[in-house]
């Protein structure tokens, strides 16, 4: 079935490409989510119309795009601090949430967590890749530095001391 995109599609295409799909994803995917449209003659018409006003404003997120990988790329490293164990396990994971939320805080760089990608997911002390993808064609890397806010005795310690202090009484 052949469709023009409305919006970005990620491994299908961009905003205003005419391209061919199966039924099913199209009936089932991006017409309710309003991603496409059928591609009619009365539609390709239009799209010929609205061309120019689509290449326009992908330009213009492109640019922005850009603009924002440049002031990641400014930040270098990333730090954050967490609870974690005598091993070096955090308490917890560090999600893609709180990595939009701590960049928001200590940057000002507001980011959806759909655009970041993580090589493994943080859950030790350590360095970190974080992959942001602003665009399908604007794409960068930022690095993440965890350290232990507070190192936590393991609990099968402690629990083996007050079985043994509980025994002495």
């Amino acid at each position: 079935m052949q469709v023009i995109l409305k919006k970005d599609v990620q491994n299908v295409g961009e905003a205003g490409d005419v391209v061919n799909v199966k039924d099913g994803y199209a009936r089932n995917f991006l017409f309710p989510k309003n991603f496409a449209e059928l591609a009619t003659k009365g539609a390709m018409d239009n799209r010929e119309k609205n061309l120019a006003r689509l290449q326009a404003k992908q330009e213009k997120l492109h640019n922005e795009a850009l603009e924002k990988a440049k002031e990641i790329e400014k930040i270098g490293t990333l730090e954050l601090s967490a609870k974690a164990g005598e091993s070096g396990k955090l308490f917890g994971t560090i999600t893609t949430k709180k990595l939009c939320e701590e960049l928001k805080e200590k940057a000002g760089i507001e980011l959806d967590r759909k655009m970041v990608s993580l090589n493994a997911p943080i859950n030790k002390i350590g360095e970190y890749k974080m992959l942001i993808k602003l665009t399908s064609k604007v794409k960068t890397e930022l690095n993440i530095v965890v350290t232990a806010s507070e190192i936590i005795k393991e609990s099968i310690e402690e629990t083996e001391e007050t079985k043994t202090e509980e025994a002495a009484e």
